[in-house]
């Protein structure tokens, strides 16, 4: 049955179930296909170059679309038991009907779907297809959730019923995150309060705590999928509609036809990932450095005019350059991802995940990478180098200028851990205010820009005026007066961005491996994430209702391939905090001195080795010892699973009879019967027979347990006693 909440919901949105954007086009068409697979249609106006359909399943039609999908589900092993063979199942959630409504929209029609894909072939001029948000629940759970540090799980419920299970997760995994922050932050703030940076204590808690948390959300990914119950969704794969099979061959398990794309073939082309991975390292890794370098020159060896605004050139160039260079490099990584022809969406997402990682972890890392390891320790010994940057100022500042900070060049000792706190707390304010204040903004005043030229427009009508061609067409909407905040808010959604939970994912990623790479440094780099993410938490939410499209309600029993980059960012950690402890401890009081003299490679190197392994051993015992705790609804899950096996046993295995039971009975406890004469001769009658088998014969030899036991007795007592066998012996 509906919840109050979904109820709430459906008569605030007029009991619409989703809106689909329509460029004028073949309406027909469309209706006609929504109307086949049980959907009711209400069409309004949009913009100026589109359509509103409004789309609500009938009640008969959706319970058989939910009864289907539990069935599939049941065949696949996601649900314990069999659906209700009634055939008409209300949907448990909003969010399960939002994702049964959209697969009767867009599933294929082979599969009782109206085969719609948006933006794509037939269906080009559809260009959204959206659920509507539920302002007034949101809004509610903002005001309630705002006043508390953390949810509960029926509130992760909650967010999981109105949104699906894809986001239920992240917010989920950002609390978990969030709970375990609180161990570094406490320990770190006491390690940089007595022990400074490069705390070998810190350092070594630090890895030991990444593990934990790795293996402890495996863990939790399993618990939270078996009380969603979503456990094994992820083999429920779906088919890309971009998929470009080779051949069409008979499946020898089913019998049906299906697309081929020779294994062999996709191997060579992700081949390319290799080169396409030198070409983001190169490309980033020059403009990094470059403006890397030129920042040194400036700040530290330049001392000619200007100098206080020179200092910001490296600033716009990286801010100018490396964004644009990755969005050109993230286009080749979906062009090269598209050319490797997947057959599933879920294999995509995760080969283009890798790639798009790729790009990340040069433009997030690669800057502190160079300070730690090229500029601290060996400054002395590039700075000369840097004589080809004086060129270009040599109109600007005398000889003995250069001269002079030259011979007196000496490497900053914090510029490294300045660097760390810009990446940890500057960057993450900046984050913050880009990705949620700055859109909001940005909506608003779009908004009010648009209403104010369509006042402009419409005033220009009203006295007779001819538009001019730079201005706007003058848009009316005839809307009925019920309708008009309704619909005006359904026009402000479509307009917004669409949704995609791996961009927030892929933030709290980067941000573990700027605490696992290099928290050393600083150790207050946990308390910073630790306030981060309380805000974080609050400012996703707030994002999702108000600045982007209500998500279509994916379901998922994990966060897929963030996973393994949280694996290898701990791995990574390992290596990157050793090495750093070893270059710099010695002097952890006034930071690194920049002498590469007291460096040794081979101390180096052993350094590295001895951590890692230790880093293996450490995550194994710790796999070991998170098998010993089951989770709770795993528990219940497995304990689910038994009973259901126990009762699909009991119902298709015969019950025996009280007749059975009581001839049981007789052949097993019955006394042996009285040895005479005509018993001998009657046995001896019946072993002659030429028609006995050996096998009838072997049974025939003893009636009943009691003569059983008397021979059984006679051959213990015919054997030597345990005394006169030792004495054998």
């Amino acid at each position: 049955m509906a919840t109050a909440t979904e109820a709430n919901a459906l008569g605030y949105n007029l009991n619409v179930d989703y809106v689909i954007r329509y460029s004028f086009g073949d309406l027909e068409k469309l209706l006609r296909s929504l109307t086949s697979v049980g959907l009711q249609t209400e069409v309004r106006q949009g913009d100026e170059t589109s359509l509103l359909v409004f789309v609500r399943a009938f009640s008969k039609r959706l319970k058989r679309a939910v009864y289907r999908s539990r069935v599939r589900d049941w065949l696949y092993g996601i649900l314990n038991a069999e659906p209700d063979s009634a055939g008409f199942i209300e949907p448990a959630t909003e969010a399960e009907r939002l994702r049964v409504v959209n697969q009767m929209i867009t599933l294929p029609t082979e599969e009782g779907g109206a085969g719609i894909t948006p933006n794509h072939g037939e269906w080009k001029n559809v260009t959204n297809v959206l659920p509507l948000h539920d302002e007034e629940t949101n809004k509610k759970w903002m005001r309630e959730w705002s006043k508390k540090t953390f949810l509960s799980e029926e509130e992760l419920d909650q967010i999981r019923d109105k949104f699906g299970e894809s986001v239920g997760f992240y917010f989920t995994f950002l609390q978990c995150y969030f709970r375990f922050l609180i161990f570094p932050a406490v320990f770190g703030f006491s390690c940089w309060f007595f022990l400074g940076g490069y705390s070998i204590v810190y350092t070594a808690v630090n890895c030991l705590w990444c593990i934990i948390f790795v293996e402890y959300w495996k863990r939790q990914e399993v618990d939270l999928s078996c009380r969603w119950q979503t456990k094994g969704v992820s083999a429920v794969q779906t088919t890309r509609r971009e998929f470009k099979p080779e051949k069409e061959v008979r499946d020898q398990g089913t019998g049906e036809m299906r697309g081929l794309f020779p294994a062999t073939k996709r191997m060579q082309r992700q081949l390319l990932q290799i080169p396409f991975a030198l070409l983001a390292a190169i490309a980033l890794g020059v403009i990094i450095a470059t403006c890397f370098a030129i920042e040194i020159f400036i700040s530290e060896l330049y001392n000619g005019p200007f100098k206080s605004y020179l200092v910001f050139i490296p600033t716009i160039l990286v801010s100018a350059l490396v964004p644009t260079i990755s969005a050109v490099l993230v286009s080749i990584a979906t062009k090269l991802n598209d050319y490797e022809n997947h057959e599933t969406n879920d294999g995509y997402d995760v080969a283009l995940t890798q790639k798009v990682f790729v790009i990340n972890f040069i433009t997030s890392y690669l800057p502190i990478f160079l300070t730690a390891f090229v500029y601290v320790p060996f400054a002395s010994r590039i700075v000369p180098y840097l004589d080809v940057f004086r060129l270009t100022v040599r109109p600007f500042v005398s000889k003995e200028h250069c001269d002079s900070r030259k011979s007196h060049f000496q490497t900053d000792p914090a510029r490294l851990r300045n660097q760390v706190i810009y990446f940890t707390v500057t960057a993450q304010i900046v984050g913050f205010a880009m990705e949620t204040i700055v859109p909001y903004l940005k909506q608003h005043a779009f908004r009010k820009y648009k209403e104010y030229n369509r006042k402009r427009n419409g005033k220009s009508g009203q006295n007779g005026e001819k538009g001019s061609p730079e201005r706007s067409p003058i848009m009316t909407y005839d809307d009925p007066i019920e309708e008009k905040v309704f619909l005006q808010r359904v026009r402000n959604e479509v307009e917004l961005p669409g949704y995609e939970v791996t961009e927030d994912l892929r933030e709290m990623c980067i941000q573990f491996g700027y605490l696992a790479l290099f928290s050393p440094v600083w150790p207050l780099v946990p308390v910073s994430f630790f306030i981060n993410n309380w805000i974080e938490l609050r400012s996703d939410f707030f994002k999702i209702c108000m600045e982007f499209q209500r998500p279509t309600p994916l379901r998922a029993d994990t966060i897929g391939p963030w996973l393994d980059t949280l694996g290898f960012l701990a791995w990574v950690g390992s290596i990157t905090s050793a090495a750093l402890v070893y270059l710099f401890s010695g002097n952890s009081q006034h930071g690194p001195n920049g002498d590469a003299t007291d460096i040794k490679g081979w101390a180096l190197l052993l350094v590295i080795f001895f951590s890692e392994h230790l880093y293996l051993i450490v995550r194994y015992a710790v796999q070991m010892a998170m098998t010993k705790l089951e989770p709770p609804h795993a528990r219940k899950e497995r304990a689910e699973r038994y009973l259901m096996r126990k009762r699909y046993l009991e119902s298709i295995v015969p019950t025996d009879t009280e007749k059975d039971l009581q001839q049981d009975k007789d052949n097993t406890l019955s006394e042996a019967p009285e040895i005479s004469r005509a018993a001998l001769e009657d046995d001896a009658r019946r072993s002659s027979t030429h028609d006995a088998d050996p096998a009838d014969r072997f049974w025939l030899r003893q009636h009943g347990w009691t003569e059983s036991a008397e021979v059984g007795a006679g051959i213990i007592r015919a054997q030597p006693s345990s005394g006169s066998a030792k004495k054998q012996q």
